[in-house]
């Protein structure tokens, strides 16, 4: 009966986890590509305006809603942070597992098309239409790997040195000023790539642009975990705290690190 009662509070426990990473991905994406809509219709002609009103409130809601749904989930909204929190935890027995990376990638992917198509219905935007913004070239490629390079590698620093509490602020200032020292305008994660398709609007990307942009996105989160494996070799034993920590508990999930030693 105990047994039984441990896996149902596992499938529980996995069920909230999920619904947090799809909601917040949604919520995101709508985030992304409502005020993307928003700034197109309030500054036509301005696409500097654009870019700053769009950035801008990406910055803010990012934000809210890592406070929001971090304790449940840990906030990562994006594949490439949850494969890379599964690479760095996995020596140390901390961190999602490679069935939760996929599931978790599964509900961010799901989210980010479901938050773009209610952006579309608030604006009045057909939801049968996809982006023709065509976004190609090495230049953009690289912006992309510059941008999720430096994503991953804050995500990790800040969980590795204790300051998690800085998440949320952090992540969104910098995924706010990528949208400006990134030729690619930072999209970051594959995710909100693919949930940007199904936005014919100023945040969309043409479906042919997205392999390219997830492999450039890939590539980046490769970078940087090989970079904070060299500036902090014990990183494994803080996956659990990323974005933020989430609610962990041991009669759910048996941990293999002592949580006094992280």
């Amino acid at each position: 009966m105990s047994r039984t009662r441990n896996t149902d509070r596992r499938d529980f426990d996995m069920a909230r986890r999920l619904t947090a990473e799809l909601v917040g991905t949604a919520l995101l994406v709508t985030v992304v590509v409502g005020s993307g809509i928003a700034a197109q219709r309030l500054s036509p002609g301005d696409v500097g305006l654009q870019l700053l009103e769009n950035s801008t409130a990406t910055f803010l809601g990012l934000t809210v809603l890592i406070l929001m749904f971090g304790p449940v989930s840990g906030a990562h909204f994006n594949p490439v942070v949850s494969a890379a929190d599964w690479v760095l935890g996995r020596r140390v027995g901390t961190g999602l597992t490679g069935k939760h990376v996929l599931t978790y990638s599964v509900a961010q992917t799901v989210g980010a098309i479901a938050g773009a198509e209610l952006a579309n219905l608030m604006y009045k935007v057909p939801i049968d239409q996809l982006s023709t913004t065509e976004r190609s070239g090495a230049n953009l490629l690289l912006g992309e790997m510059v941008a999720t390079a430096g994503l991953v590698a804050l995500i990790f620093a800040l969980a590795r040195t204790g300051r998690g509490i800085l998440a949320a602020p952090a992540v969104g200032a910098y995924i706010g000023a990528a949208y400006w020292f990134t030729s690619s305008t930072s999209f970051a994660n594959p995710a909100v790539t693919v949930g940007r398709v199904f936005s014919n609007t100023f945040a969309g990307i043409a479906p042919g642009s997205v392999p390219g942009f997830i492999g450039a996105q890939i590539v980046g989160a490769v970078v940087a975990v090989g970079l904070v494996l060299w500036l902090y070799p014990h990183i494994g034993e803080s996956a659990d705290d990323v974005v933020i920590p989430y609610e962990h508990h041991p009669s759910q999930e048996p941990e293999t690190t002592p949580r006094s030693t992280r």
